[in-house]
């Protein structure tokens, strides 16, 4: 129990509808058997493009800046210009420790872990640089956060 966040990549296929034209296959096999998943089914692929956990100066950032404010584990789509602005404040505090409590500040919730500004605090900057520049090298689909606890 805590404090997951995820990001993640939607991208519409839309096979399921005869306007779209979409062709190919879809060969996936599971503990070593196929899954059969019929192609003109399928209308959305979600990717996983980040995962944190109890890291909640990251999903402070999303609250106060995608979410206008409201911490309820819902979906929230997230332009690639927000994740740019949240990578500036990342990469100023991965360079200046001084800013992370102006730029990124923790939060306290039920099982959010740690509010300190220490080690586990900057592992955290580091891999959601890595996310983040991971995540808007690709121009596909919308990307969305979304948090459970």
């Amino acid at each position: 129990m805590g404090l997951d966040m995820y990001l993640t990549r939607r991208i519409f296929v839309g096979a399921n509808y005869d306007h779209t034209r979409t062709t190919g296959s879809i060969n996936i096999e599971q503990s070593g058997k196929p899954m059969n998943i019929p192609l003109n089914k399928v209308s959305e692929i979600i990717l996983d493009e980040g995962y944190w956990r109890k890291e909640n100066h990251i999903h402070k950032w999303f609250v106060d800046n995608v979410q206008d404010g409201n911490d309820d584990c819902k979906d929230y789509y997230v332009s690639r210009e927000k994740l740019k602005q949240l990578l500036d404040a990342c990469l100023k505090v991965r360079d200046n420790h001084d800013l992370a409590e102006q730029l990124l500040p923790t939060k306290s919730g039920f099982f959010f872990g740690p509010t300190e500004y220490d080690e586990s605090y900057f592992e955290g900057i580091d891999a959601t640089i890595k996310i983040i520049e991971e995540a808007i090298k690709d121009e596909t689909g919308d990307l969305y956060y979304f948090s459970s606890w």
